[in-house]
């Protein structure tokens, strides 16, 4: 009887230890699916930024801003400067 007694005490103390680790491991899984969602979150507003940029940069008025900033103009464009 007292063997008996002893194999059931260590048992429910195993699964009261089983117990406790599965629900702080639950825990932390669901703080790290939180964190993950948000980095989720945050990757598709870049993405969606990227490919807005991705549109802009095949415009005609893009490339003819990065043109002007080197220096270029259009064959029949005049150009005024002041004079120091």
């Amino acid at each position: 009887m007292i063997l008996v007694l002893i194999i059931v005490v260590f048992g429910c103390a195993f699964l009261g230890l089983q117990i406790y680790n599965l629900k702080k491991q639950n825990t932390e899984l669901k703080a790290r699916k939180e964190r993950l969602t948000e980095l989720l979150s945050e990757e598709t507003l870049r993405s969606e930024a990227l490919e807005e940029e991705k549109v802009y940069i095949q415009t005609k008025k893009y490339i003819e801003e990065k043109a002007k900033s080197i220096g270029y103009v259009y064959p029949d464009e005049i150009i005024f400067r002041k004079e120091n």
